[in-house]
């Protein structure tokens, strides 16, 4: 009875190692690859197989890639597309809402197809992402299809890629190259949003107890010009020692600025009052400059001149004065606070900026422009 047991026993052993696949390199010689790039904080992730030429110029777009949906005479899809890529399902992950070619795409993993045409062809994002290539595609599964024009290539590629380009703070174009063609799209995402919600969620997490990332995410609101009341809460709890602020130079002067935004111009003085006095010299230094940037002439010139008095003659402050008096047009003063400095400056670099600054100065130009 035992013996019998026992061979019950590995025969199914044997019969369940049999179901296992050892580790092989992608069939047909394809290669394995992912992308992955962040548009502001959004990622976006490209799984896929890369198939090559391999020989076959000419032969790619409308024979080996068919044209539009066919019968592949296998799996349940009478109508496939084109699996954008080599064995298994291409996939394309957006870890934020996005908007491709304009057109709004929840976050979420997709499967990615391309119904090719040499005028014009389809790109299909699916919400299903876990088949085998395109022979079970369904239609009804499809998130989004957007049309494009495929793009000439001046150079062949001989493995298929997916690369991005034109990239900005909100937006990239993301592009299938392969042989002497390429399938561009844009993908672009609302910074703003996405990146208060990624604040609201953070600070509410144990990154929340403590009064810098409060105030970090304010002045991210006050630089991008949004949420600015959700952002005065925010340098509220900054500033507050009572629950886990901190009154200091940065924290105070954050809110001075949400302050200004917002139209309350006499609070943010009363505000940046209490600021300056806990401020050291560069911290001072670059809050003119600010002003500046914000061609708030009048007002930087105060700010560097408060400074000069509180630490007289050094390189930083000379050069902060002659950096208010060219806002203020008055080049003369100016180019005698830029010499003042030139023989403080703390090495080669800043003496060669202030020998540019004087020359500017001398032929009646603003520095700061």
């Amino acid at each position: 009875m035992k013996k019998a047991l026992l061979l019950v026993a590995l025969a199914t052993a044997i019969n369940l190692n049999a179901q296992r696949v050892l580790t092989t390199a992608p069939s047909g010689g394809n290669k394995k690859a992912s992308v992955t790039e962040r548009i502001g904080i959004t990622d976006v992730t490209i799984h896929y197989d890369r198939p090559g030429v391999k020989g076959r110029e000419g032969k790619i777009w409308g024979q080996l890639v068919h044209n539009g949906f066919i019968d592949q005479q296998f799996g349940s899809s009478k109508a496939a597309p084109w699996r954008a890529g080599a064995n298994e399902n291409t996939t394309i992950e957006f870890s934020t809402d996005v908007k491709v070619d304009g057109v709004d795409l929840p976050k979420g993993k997709y499967g990615f197809f391309i119904a090719y045409g040499a005028d014009e062809s389809t790109l299909i994002f699916s919400k299903y992402s876990g088949s085998w290539g395109s022979f079970y595609y369904n239609d009804r599964e499809d998130a989004l299809r957007v049309k494009i024009k495929p793009v000439a290539l001046d150079k062949g590629v001989e493995w298929l890629k997916y690369e991005f380009t034109n990239q900005t703070e909100t937006s990239a174009t993301v592009s299938l190259q392969w042989e002497k063609l390429s399938f561009p799209f844009k993908v672009e995402i609302d910074l703003n949003k996405t990146q208060v919600e990624s604040f609201r969620n953070e600070l509410r997490t144990d990154i929340g107890f403590n009064w810098l990332p409060w105030q970090q995410a304010a002045q991210w609101c006050v630089e991008h010009n949004t949420n600015l009341e959700e952002a005065l809460l925010w340098c509220d709890t900054a500033t507050n020692p009572n629950v886990l602020g901190n009154v200091n130079f940065q924290s105070l002067s954050t809110k001075a600025q949400v302050l200004n935004k917002l139209g309350r111009n006499k609070e943010a003085m009363e505000t940046m009052k209490q600021a300056l006095p806990l401020a050291t010299m560069i911290q001072i230094h670059t809050y003119g400059r600010q002003l500046l940037q914000q061609k708030a002439y009048k007002e930087a010139l105060e700010i560097f001149t408060y400074n000069y008095e509180k630490y007289p003659n050094t390189f930083t402050t000379n050069m902060g004065m002659a950096r208010g008096h060219s806002g203020m047009g008055d080049y003369k003063k100016a180019l005698d606070y830029a010499e003042k400095a030139l023989p403080l400056a703390p090495d080669n670099a800043n003496k060669q900026n202030v020998e540019k600054i004087i020359g500017l100065l001398k032929e009646g130009k603003n520095i700061n422009q």
